[in-house]
């Protein structure tokens, strides 16, 4: 394939994906295939030979859209969204084409100050607080893992960046029960391990109990242990907990502890002015994450970490050998030195293409239909008989159960089967319940209603 030839592929797979989209209506939601029936239909060897650009178009539309979980299906209710809006997949198109690696700013200068701009403005959209900066992570996890390594280094005076961990104390990082595994996953990659996880209980609203975080921390500081930092969550997967944020910060600080805010899915939110007391404090947090490709339309991967002091994590992951110097220009911006992967894609564009493209009054417009709809659609699965709902929606995400256990992780399964929408589920206080999220692009009022039809239907089945 040449690029004369890349032209008319590109035109097919634009009408194609137009195709796609309009119908995805008539798709069932989860995949429907049994493991191993797509790798069955590939050789088993790779071709020898160039083969026509035809017949892999051709096998694509065969082979792939039917054996895909469709994420920007309308009624997707399942996990968070991972949002592609139209502007968002154009500039994708367009940050494909020019392929860069934009690791520093002189191997793309545009990607880098469009970087710091679109942070400006997504500080703004946030009302943040002017003294945050911030970078581009592919997800969360990264974000937190970027955290609690400079919580870690912070805590060992920087000695760890050289000498490891083998010789200092023994560190700990506290969070609540409901905070994302992603922390408890960076904990144990920034080698503080698992059992340092402190999860601190919570208060009868599931958010994290300052006294008890005090408590904890004086606990440790005791036992001989080194407290170094706090991770936050506001808006937790499971339930969409959030913690009293400005409280914690002030436990936090008491002690010198650096304070990290997990807000990856309800951050989007808090660009509408009347959601932000949710977080209430947050100016006061060292680092804030905020995924908006799981709520404003900006196609995964786009995750986007507020730093109040930037140095911090640089001294932790910045590395400046020989061969990336730009000579003459120290003050410049190199944000590979901000984040794990040395090479970077330009996710900046996709920001900038979205926010021009539906301002933030079209984005806030859509976050508050989906926190109205959720709560229409919770006051009515409240009265389908045998349901109960278990957490009320904190934002657009909400919890019910169907009679028992079993019951409802039956119904769950025959939801999923039947395959006109697509629910999860988590455990609460020890209870098996069903999550409804609210959040996809283009979801409309009567496909978040369409829940409700589902669930009476099926579950007269039990």
């Amino acid at each position: 394939m040449d690029h004369d030839t890349l032209l008319h592929w590109s035109r097919r797979a634009a009408e194609w994906a137009l195709t796609y989209h309009q119908t995805l209506r008539d798709r069932p939601v989860r995949s429907q295939v049994a493991f191993g029936e797509t790798a069955a239909k590939l050789p088993s060897s790779p071709p020898e030979q160039p083969e026509p650009t035809e017949v892999i178009f051709d096998d694509f539309t065969e082979i792939v859209p039917g054996a895909m979980t469709h994420w920007q299906h309308p009624r997707f209710f399942a996990y968070f969204p991972a949002n592609a809006s139209p502007a968002s997949m154009l500039a994708e198109q367009l940050a494909n084409a020019i392929a860069a690696q934009a690791m520093l700013w002189q191997t793309s200068p545009a990607a880098t100050e469009i970087e710091q701009v679109m942070m400006v403005w997504l500080r703004e959209a946030l009302g943040l607080a002017d003294h945050f900066t911030g970078t581009i992570h592919d997800s969360a996890t990264t974000a937190n893992l970027s955290a609690v390594i400079t919580m870690r280094d912070r805590a060992m005076g920087w000695r760890s960046v050289e000498e490891g961990l083998c010789s200092g104390p023994r560190l700990r990082i506290y969070a609540s029960a409901q905070t994302h595994s992603s922390v408890d996953k960076a904990v144990r990659l920034a080698g503080i391990g698992q059992a340092n996880l402190v999860k601190v209980p919570t208060r009868d609203d599931f958010g994290m109990d300052p006294a008890a975080l005090d408590r904890a921390i004086r606990a440790d500081i005791a036992a001989g242990y080194k407290p170094a930092g706090v991770v936050i969550c506001s808006g937790g997967t499971s339930i969409g907990a959030f913690d009293p944020v400005a409280e914690c910060i002030a436990v936090a600080k008491a002690h010198g502890l650096y304070t990290h805010v997990d807000a990856a899915w309800a951050g989007s939110a808090m660009i509408c002015p009347e959601f932000r007391p949710l977080w209430d404090g947050v100016d006061g947090a060292d680092s804030i994450v905020f995924n908006p490709h799981k709520w404003l339309g900006m196609q995964f991967d786009c995750a986007v970490q507020f730093l109040a002091d930037p140095a911090p994590q640089i001294r932790s992951l910045g590395l400046r050998p020989d061969y990336l110097q730009t000579f003459g220009a120290d003050a410049i911006v190199n944000f590979n030195e901000w984040t794990i992967p040395l090479g970077r894609r330009f996710r900046a564009l996709k920001i900038w293409f979205v926010l021009r493209a539906y301002g933030l009054d079209g984005l806030r417009a859509r976050i508050r239909n989906h926190v109205a709809w959720a709560a229409e659609l919770a006051g009515a699965i409240s009265r389908i008989n045998g349901c109960e709902i278990v957490t009320p929606p904190a934002l657009s995400l909400f919890t019910f159960r169907f009679r028992d256990d079993a019951s409802t992780a039956a119904l769950l399964e025959a939801i999923n089967d039947d395959g006109r929408i697509y629910l999860t589920q988590t455990r609460h206080e020890g209870a098996f319940v069903i999550r409804v999220q609210v959040g996809q692009f283009d979801c409309t009022r009567e496909d978040v209603m369409t829940v409700a039809d589902v669930v009476t239907e099926i579950s007269q089945n039990f």
